[in-house]
């Protein structure tokens, strides 16, 4: 079996703040899971180089979107790799190669009968002269009363025409624009609404918000969108007499999955049909406002492209909080990706975006929770379980792994941990793998407690080569269990034990090895800095 996972495609027009980080990382955990179990894995993604909030954001600082797009492409790259994500490429939708997988599939789809060509009203501001994308009309939800953007509310999830929207102004002077008629090529989504029907009815393995959201747009019945906009910056409509005209971002964007798909085949030399034929299962990893793109968009251009395998898995996270309150990058209440990590242990971040990971519910970042998890989780019972017992070994057992044979019930433990955990991560349920395996971490510190090795060693030495022996069992598969979760930490052990690459199943480290001595692989966090933190927001 293939496994393909798309993550989705980060806004290249400003810094990745926490709650963005909290819907992607799942994409690596499963990455990381299905390659310890052997399975041929592609995992991509890339920067949203095109749009109208890039453009925004370059006329705010008078440089090209092309700069603006490099600024934060490059800092995308940097957080990823710093967090540990394993992407087998990152790209980007100004690649050319993207840009002429976006047009093909354009042209196929066109041929198809699922495009086609019609004069509309569009927003048009008078004073500035132009057609408005649009990002750059504001106004109120006719569905929610909401205030809302002309592309998508993000209160009630509605997609919206800027010709919908009450009260509407213009985001570049304003104004209030009128409108004008110019001709766009439509997707004709309308004619997928049985076959995407049939395709919600099958699907499993979608979170809950997915299938819910899902389901309102078809019982609301699907509408044809404009698949092309007048802008200046994007992928060309590849037609004689639309030059100026673009093919619209979400339309394209989405088709970056595939795009990058076949470069990465290119660039390695391969086929990238494996991972999109009827034998992979296909996991999407985005947050819960791009539902829609992924559970009907994507879906119908792979319907109307060539029949390509549709997603499988919709892991679609709801959204991560700070302190109680939404992010909000205007008024700075966010903590910014390049400064946790330029300020903290890359695996404390990834453990606490998993243990409180937004998955069926809101849930909130705070530096109180983020601090005392690390010193009480971590540290306390995962970083000292290791720590101590190895210590042991090295002080009391000459660095050499005592012989002695290894507990059968924490054995069985073991086993069914690696399919209990495996499982839920299939699942994407992921906030209760780690749990478990956390679970189990305290269970081994008990075990530790209640054998007093330190007694042991004086007064029953046999006894005491046992203990330490399945503590080291114990700390060896954890190096396997949680390297999807904590890739760093377990990366120190498996150097601090010898061990060789991990793999998905139960493993044993020989008596008589030799170990090296540990060192911490967490510090303590003091507690001042809570306040020192929260007074930086805002």
């Amino acid at each position: 079996m293939s496994i393909f996972i798309g993550g989705a495609w980060p806004y290249a027009n400003g810094s990745l703040h926490l709650g963005r980080v909290a819907s992607l990382l799942p994409g690596d955990i499963i990455a990381r899971y299905f390659r310890l179990k052997g399975e041929a894995v592609l995992y991509v993604s890339g920067s949203d180089c095109h749009g109208t909030p890039i453009s925004i954001q370059a006329n705010q600082e008078g440089i090209t979107p092309k700069e603006i797009a490099d600024r934060y492409h490059n800092e995308f790259v940097s957080c990823f790799q710093k967090l540990g994500f394993s992407y087998d490429l990152y790209t980007r939708t100004d690649d050319a190669f993207h840009h002429e997988v976006v047009q093909q599939l354009f042209l196929k789809l066109l041929a198809n009968g699922f495009i086609y060509k019609k004069s509309v009203e569009q927003t048009y501001c008078v004073d500035c002269d132009q057609f408005l994308p649009d990002r750059y009309v504001e106004g109120v939800c006719p569905h929610c009363g909401q205030v809302a953007r002309g592309d998508q509310c993000d209160y009630c999830s509605a997609l919206l025409d800027p010709i919908e929207l009450h009260h509407k102004k213009c985001k570049l002077c304003q104004g209030s624009p009128t409108t004008r008629y110019t001709e766009h090529y439509f997707l004709a989504l309308s004619k997928f609404q049985d076959k995407l029907e049939q395709y919600a009815e099958q699907a499993a393995g979608w979170r809950a918000n997915a299938v819910h959201l899902t389901q309102r747009y078809l019982n609301e019945g699907l509408h044809d969108r404009s698949a092309t906009r007048d802008l200046s910056w994007g992928v060309d409509v590849p037609i004689e007499g639309f030059e100026g005209k673009k093919i619209y971002v979400w339309i394209e964007a989405v088709s970056g999955y595939l795009s990058a798909s076949m470069h990465w085949a290119e660039i390695n030399d391969t086929d990238w049909e494996t991972f999109w034929s009827a034998d992979t299962t296909a996991y999407y990893v985005h947050g819960k406002d791009n539902i829609p793109f992924h559970t009907l968009i994507l879906p119908a251009i792979l319907l109307g492209t060539g029949n390509l395998h549709l997603p499988d898995r919709i892991i679609s996270s709801e959204y991560l909080t700070l302190e109680g309150r939404k992010f909000s990058t205007s008024r700075n209440w966010a903590v910014w990706a390049p400064y946790m990590l330029e300020h903290y242990h890359p695996d404390s971040i990834r453990y606490f975006l998993t243990i409180n990971g937004p998955e069926n519910r809101d849930t909130d970042f705070s530096w109180r929770e983020f601090i005392y998890s690390h010193n009480g989780e971590l540290l306390g019972a995962f970083g000292n379980f290791v720590n101590r017992n190895l210590m042991f070994v090295v002080k009391s057992f000459e660095s050499t792994v005592p012989e002695s044979q290894m507990d059968d019930t924490i054995r069985m433990k073991i086993l069914e941990l690696y399919a209990h955990v495996g499982d839920l991560i299939e699942a994407g349920k992921l906030k209760g793998a780690l749990e478990a395996i956390f679970a189990f971490i305290r269970t081994s510190n008990k075990f530790f407690d209640e054998r007093k090795p330190w007694f042991q060693i004086k007064e029953n030495p046999t006894a005491c080569s046992a203990t330490i022996y399945t503590c080291i069992q114990i700390i060896a598969n954890l190096s396997n269990l949680l390297t999807p979760f904590l890739p760093y930490s377990c990366d120190k052990i498996r150097a601090f034990l010898n061990l060789p690459q991990p793999e998905w199943r139960y493993i044993e480290v020989s008596p008589q090895s030799i170990i090296q001595a540990p060192e911490v692989l967490f510090e303590k966090m003091d507690v001042s800095r809570i306040q020192e933190e929260e007074n930086k927001l805002g």
